[in-house]
């Protein structure tokens, strides 16, 4: 079988870069675009994110990309968001006092962490939830975070399986996995051996959603 194709939305944020090195060590064939009809095609779809959460709602728009998400996310087709990918999936982000709607298929909201040390950056632990995918075989090594801004608590659906962390005290949500999407408040791709094991199990799950190009 052939090398599933994975899009990385190009919306004018992320570690694109290193998302695409990472993603192509794991086995998966990558298309950088920002182009509708390849975003939808492909077997899973890429949203980076790095920097300020309006700013990257913003990006997003410009391309229609909240719109590719929910219609992939509709038809099951997996979705993956990474940092502030992770973040705009939710209802919405406050900044400075300033709220931004997110993509809002996942509720919650995204505020500055009460941590006395900002940002979060380096590697942490996480809880997985129980029955995770996502984090089989990883569920106790450390992954790499850069951020000062989370998710502390939502009314989840029923489905949905909720990995947390904690940070200087303050417990924040690492990643969620529900239906055909999947975030991760961290870098996978920063993550060395454990970042490229999580992508594995990522990729695994297109199996059943491949479709000819």
């Amino acid at each position: 079988m052939s090398d599933p194709v994975v899009a990385v939305l190009d919306y004018g944020s992320g570690n694109l870069h290193s998302v695409t090195r990472a993603l192509a060590a794991v086995g998966a064939h990558v298309v950088l675009t920002s182009d509708a009809a390849a975003c939808l095609a492909a077997e899973g779809l890429i949203v980076p994110g790095v920097g300020a959460f309006a700013a990257c709602v913003a990006g997003l728009a410009a391309v229609g990309g909240s719109e590719l998400i929910r219609e992939r996310l509709a038809s099951g087709r997996p979705v993956l968001g990474i940092c502030v990918g992770h973040q705009v999936m939710f209802d919405a982000g406050v900044e400075h006092g300033t709220t931004a709607a997110g993509v809002g298929v996942l509720p919650g909201v995204v505020e500055r962490l009460h941590a006395p040390r900002l940002p979060h950056m380096g590697w942490n632990t996480v809880d997985p939830a129980a029955g995770s995918r996502l984090f089989a075989g990883v569920e106790s090594e450390r992954f790499y975070f850069v951020h000062s801004y989370g998710v502390r608590g939502a009314d989840w659906p029923a489905d949905a399986r909720v990995t947390w962390t904690e940070h200087g005290g303050d417990r924040f949500v690492a990643a969620v996995e529900h239906g055909a999407l999947s975030v991760t408040q961290f870098h996978p791709e920063k993550s060395g051996p454990a970042g490229a094991h999580l992508l594995r199990n990522w990729l695994a799950e297109l199996g059943s959603t491949r479709h000819p190009l």
